[in-house]
């Protein structure tokens, strides 16, 4: 068996990108749906440039109904690719294991970004250290069902 690739903040990254989505789809999440102890979905967006489908694996928060994500990419100075595709266009997909469903994306501002930002440190604590490593304000993005 291999051995865990981890970085300096301990996480295992020997599940990640492409490969995560591709065993993820093909295991309907049975492998992948959870990462380093936490809960993730997969994103769908549509290419700003391209207009081509892209899918990421991301960790995630259920709030209520909603689906909350971070838009971190571990402290980078520039906003993942997937927040300014949704900036664009709001229309993603959603799989959580094997479901997939429309929703509709949002960025959480003020307050409610406050509490959110405060939901999802629960579960990756991390957060706290990639927001202290750049100077961007991290995006909350919520994630609403369409047909909930």
């Amino acid at each position: 068996m291999t051995e865990p690739r981890k970085t300096e903040l301990g996480t295992d990254v020997s599940l990640i990108g492409p490969e995560h989505v591709r065993v993820y789809q093909e295991t309907n999440g049975e492998v992948g749906h959870i990462w380093n102890g936490v809960p993730i979905l997969l994103l769908t967006t549509k290419g700003r440039r391209s207009g081509e489908a892209r899918v990421i694996p991301i960790i995630y928060r259920q709030v209520g109904d909603d689906y909350v994500i971070i838009g971190s990419v571990g402290g980078s100075p520039k906003h993942p690719a997937w927040y300014l595709n949704i900036l664009e266009d709001p229309h993603v997909q959603v799989q959580v294991k094997a479901e997939r469903i429309q929703a509709t994306a949002r960025e959480a501002t003020g307050s409610e970004r406050e509490a959110l930002w405060a939901e999802a440190l629960k579960g990756w604590p991390k957060y706290d250290a990639y927001q202290a490593r750049t100077s961007r304000v991290i995006p909350v993005v919520v994630l609403t069902p369409v047909d909930r």
